[in-house]
């Protein structure tokens, strides 16, 4: 009776393995797509194959398929492209893939989906979260509907076009994945949707985040996954920087009031509901200079009547507010508070514990905010951040360390200990 031989993703390492991947890319970018010349050895060793990593399917003996990787530049577009960072988002962390080949028999969308899968969760351990592509211009509504964005103009030869195209981390976390598994498997896994304050909905990779054993917050690893998760988390939000701290929401207002305990200038708190009311009291125990604009519960801001006050207040430095107040359900405009405070160059803040995530949210003009992991973003509670976007020293003599922003600034994001659970509970979203 014949064995079965089972099928496997991995990083290639072995002689047999290299040279089966030098004769799919002949059949593929040779025989099949007309790219190079023909050669007697129906072979192709790539011209950058020192520098590639290569993800393979395999079977017994036999690479079925095959993606490579390259972090080094220049890249392949470099040669192709004038000026190749020009046409990519700012500060991603980038790798360029490149000879994609599944072989002509085995083109069903499993090894595709198994080679992006190891893709994956190689490029998230270490640390990419950018890849370029050049894509066959005869297969663009394919690299588009998963989620690939082209950019530039084409490149190639007059027998073979490709377009430029990259895709971040985070769309093919969603949009990628759930083309690839198929209609409705966004949803699996979701009995309801929740839409009160409360605990949402933990999806089987978060809770499969608290099976693994933790690791240590000064591990080399660790921190460069955080690193990656603050970066992410900013650009989730327009800011430039956050820190994460361990605790809950109002942990996070607490420290921003200690932040604003180091300004000189009096503040207003708007309120709305009942997390209004809160920062009110959050400003209270910090002994804070403030006065208080009120609206009812359920209602939205009078802009009249707030640059009113912000008229007759003379030394007015800071506004709090809460952008989605749940307590009512009401989404105050943050962007009109905003504006105001730029004509006056007065620091807003807010607490945006339940909106990040939710709503499209631009934190670029904001002094401070306040988010959490157990809300829109889809974790446990336990994490809370602080989104800024400038620079913060620390204040030694006027607060306590927890509660001191500047000080785990320059500590790089870990001042004492952190969860490793708990932050990789958000990227193994």
């Amino acid at each position: 009776m014949s064995q079965v031989q089972t099928t496997e993703f991995k990083i290639a390492t072995e002689g047999w393995e290299f040279e089966q991947i030098h004769k799919l890319n002949y059949q593929t970018f040779v025989e099949e797509i007309p790219q190079h010349p023909r050669e007697s050895s129906k072979r192709l060793v790539d011209q950058f194959h020192r520098d590639n990593t290569y993800i393979v399917c395999v079977r017994g003996r036999r690479v079925l398929g095959m993606i490579s990787i390259k972090d080094k530049r220049p890249f392949s577009l470099d040669q192709k492209l004038k000026n190749l960072d020009s046409y990519l988002p700012p500060s991603y962390s980038s790798c360029e893939l490149r000879l994609l080949s599944v072989q002509a028999n085995h083109r069903g969308g499993r090894i595709l989906k198994g080679l992006l899968k190891t893709l994956e969760k190689y490029c998230i351990e270490r640390g990419y979260d950018l890849a370029i592509i050049s894509g066959l211009e005869e297969q663009q509504k394919l690299y588009r509907h998963l989620g690939f964005v082209p950019f530039g103009p084409l490149v190639g030869t007059r027998r073979a076009k490709y377009q430029p195209m990259y895709l971040t981390l985070e769309t093919f976390a969603t949009d990628t994945k759930a083309v690839l598994n198929g209609p409705g498997s966004a949803m699996q896994g979701k009995s309801c949707i929740n839409l009160l304050p409360g605990p949402v909905n933990i999806a089987k990779k978060v809770r499969d985040a608290f099976i693994e054993l933790p690791l240590s917050h000064r591990s080399n690893e660790f921190i460069n996954d955080l690193v990656l998760t603050k970066r992410r988390l900013c650009r989730l939000v327009g800011a430039l920087s956050v820190d994460i701290f361990m605790g809950s929401g109002t942990l996070a207002n607490d420290v921003i009031a200690g932040q604003l305990s180091l300004l000189s200038g009096r503040g207003l708190v708007l309120s709305n509901g009942e997390f209004g009311q809160r920062l009110v009291k959050h400003a209270k125990a910090f002994g804070l200079r403030f006065e208080t604009h009120k609206a009812d519960w359920g209602a939205t801001f009078d802009k009249e009547e707030i640059e009113h006050k912000l008229d007759r207040i003379s030394d007015l430095d800071w506004i709090w507010a809460v952008h989605c107040e749940t307590s009512t359900g009401v989404l105050n405009d943050m962007c009109g508070i905003a504006k105001m405070c730029l004509r006056r160059s007065i620091r807003l803040c807010m607490d945006c514990v339940s909106s990040i995530g939710t709503v499209p949210i631009d934190l670029s003009d904001i002094y401070l905010a306040s988010g959490v992991s157990g809300k829109g973003l889809g974790a446990y509670p336990g994490l809370s951040m602080v989104y800024y976007n400038h620079t913060v020293k620390p204040a030694p003599e006027s607060l306590p360390r927890c509660l001191d922003l500047g000080y785990y600034a320059v500590e790089n994001g870990v001042p004492f200990t952190i969860s490793s659970n708990l932050v990789y509970g958000p990227v193994k979203q």
